[in-house]
């Protein structure tokens, strides 16, 4: 009789799917996803940094939520903020750019949702799937407002329409928005921690659907845009599109170039990244003896 029901014990383990057998990350827990926070620098490209220089770098940083499918390929989602900044005093190699003495500072506030894509399969808590290099790329929206400091005060400048926008001597420049479009591709590399947590670093360049980050795009739009003020002094207007006073006589010609039209400016943030694994309970499938 022992026999018997130890011979049915022996077949009944063998048929039950038992869960509890398997004691490792890979085969009852299913990584699901990400949650997460980046910090890092950001630098702005447009036409006050033609040249892509990284000397001016300022603070970003982000959070995230990343759904995986599968080992190799996740959807992201990520709000970022960072500051961008630059000035005409740091071309000192062009003569023109450094006499124009623009300058400019803005948040950018950034939401995007992205395609992350593993070269590596990548399975967090086994040392054979570690780590893996990754391509990034998606679709965002962000909002800026540039500044500039006149007299040691900030001033706003899209609501002066720097460059004719909105005034009857240039009928077909409107204002710009507040929000545009911005299209992310990077590459990243991350590392499993432990089962639970990944560190990755990344470095993500933007193009974005607008010029004017930096208030500066097209030509000058010369005094006949800006009337003085009734006591003859000129517009606060007048004064920040045409800042090379400061050098000698204003350059600031109607029909003169200020900017470069046909490339819109762009940012790029490099950011160390730490994430928080979240797994699903997989009961494995049945296994017979």
């Amino acid at each position: 009789m022992k026999k018997f029901f130890l011979a049915l014990a022996i077949l009944s383990f063998g048929f039950v799917p038992v869960c509890a057998q398997y004691s490792t990350v890979d085969q009852n827990e299913v990584h699901t996803g990400e949650i997460g926070f980046s910090l890092g620098a950001a630098h702005y490209f447009g036409d006050l940094n033609p040249k892509l220089r990284l000397n001016r770098p300022k603070p970003a940083l982000g959070l995230f939520f990343r759904k995986n499918f599968g080992n190799y390929v996740a959807v992201r989602v990520t709000a970022n903020f960072a500051q961008l900044g630059y000035s005409d005093k740091y071309n000192s190699y062009n003569l023109f750019m450094h006499t124009r003495n623009l300058s400019f500072n803005t948040n950018i506030w950034e939401l995007a949702l992205q395609g992350d894509f593993n070269f590596f399969r990548y399975v967090p808590g086994d040392p054979d799937y570690s780590y893996t290099p990754y391509l990034t790329l998606g679709i965002g929206t962000f909002n800026y407002n540039p500044y500039a400091y006149y007299q040691g005060k900030k001033v706003y400048l899209r609501p002066l329409g720097t460059e004719g926008q909105g005034s009857a001597a240039y009928p077909n420049r409107k204002p710009y928005g507040d929000f545009a479009i911005c299209f992310p591709i990077g590459v990243g590399m991350k590392f499993s921690i432990n089962p639970r947590m990944n560190l990755g670093f990344e470095i993500v360049y933007r193009f974005t659907t607008t010029d004017y980050i930096d208030d500066v795009s097209k030509t000058y739009a010369g005094p006949a845009a800006f009337p003085p003020l009734p006591n003859g002094q000129p517009t606060l207007a007048s004064i920040m599109q045409d800042r090379s006073t400061v050098y000698g006589p204003a350059i600031g010609i109607a029909g003169k170039q200020r900017g470069y039209s046909n490339q819109n400016d762009s940012y790029v943030t490099g950011q160390v990244m730490l994430s928080f694994n979240l797994h699903s309970y997989r009961c494995p499938k049945t296994q017979n003896l």
